[in-house]
């Protein structure tokens, strides 16, 4: 009945307090149901994932391992971790995964292995005149009770252009199954304005940088520890009761764009 920040704060307190905070029966509540079918298909595996969690000598030290170290599930397309000072379970779904607009062209998009990646391949946007990005993800894989946010993570490559201008980005709950094309894109975001702006601020140079939409967007966080780029597409809430699927877009599907590397949506808890 305690949160894991409070139970590393109560370590302090006094040997008797450390050895209790520290228990596995502690910790164990802390770690998602799943956690242990997750742990047993990664031992089964010789990925380095696999090498880490082996290593692991007690729940706190599995609970920060998962922490720190995202695993890969669902052939790879998918981590899954834990956020640090709640214990809440944290998404990203893997660019193969998602739906990008003529993905599997070459002309548009070319896929790459990169070092810094979390997935096997990301694809690099050569030109596109309809910039289309979206993903979903079950409501019921999420942790009740939690206000999540989902980011689009990306880097913006020497020769990107297209992107200093707002896009469209959102997050709403659909049926579970929907149909990518019912409704489709454009019926879907009619009513939206443009805020998001994928290029940081400092780079947007000129009467660009003046223009009253460029004022009002949003812009990308660039303060991740990986130094990739994190554009905010929304938040959700998710009760735990609800058997759906959360839909997440980034689109600008009027003009030219290219130049941006997905490496693919991050679903993770709003900090209070």
């Amino acid at each position: 009945m305690t949160s894991p920040r409070d139970a590393c704060r109560l370590s302090l307190i006094s040997k008797d307090f450390k050895s209790a905070a520290d228990s596995d029966t502690v910790w164990e509540k802390f770690l998602p149901h799943e956690t242990n079918e997750i742990i047993l298909s990664q031992l089964q595996s010789e990925s380095d994932e696999s090498a880490l969690i082996n290593d692991v000598k007690s729940k706190k030290e599995l609970y920060f391992t998962l922490c720190q170290n995202p695993i890969l599930i669902e052939d790879g397309n998918m981590s899954f971790s834990l956020d640090k000072w709640s214990g809440k379970k944290c998404y990203m779904i893997a660019a193969r995964r998602l739906r990008i607009a003529w993905k599997d062209t070459p002309e548009y998009w070319t896929w790459q292995s990169l070092p810094d990646c979390r997935f096997k391949e990301a694809p690099e946007l050569r030109f596109v005149i309809w910039f289309e990005i979206r993903g979903r993800i079950e409501t019921r894989i999420l942790s009740p009770s939690t206000t999540y946010k989902a980011y689009l993570v990306y880097k913006l490559t020497k020769r990107a252009y297209g992107l200093d201008w707002p896009t469209k980005v959102t997050v709403h709950a659909r049926a579970y199954g929907f149909d990518y094309e019912c409704p489709g894109l454009e019926e879907l975001t009619a009513d939206m304005k443009n805020t998001a702006c994928l290029t940081p601020r400092r780079k947007i140079k000129g009467e660009d940088a003046k223009s009253q939409e460029i004022n009002e967007a949003v812009f990308p966080n660039e303060s991740r520890v990986d130094g990739w780029l994190e554009m905010e597409l929304g938040e959700f809430h998710c009760q735990g009761d609800e058997d759906g699927e959360l839909e997440m877009i980034c689109c600008q599907i009027r003009g030219a764009t290219g130049g941006i590397l997905v490496q693919g949506i991050e679903v993770r808890p709003k900090k209070e």
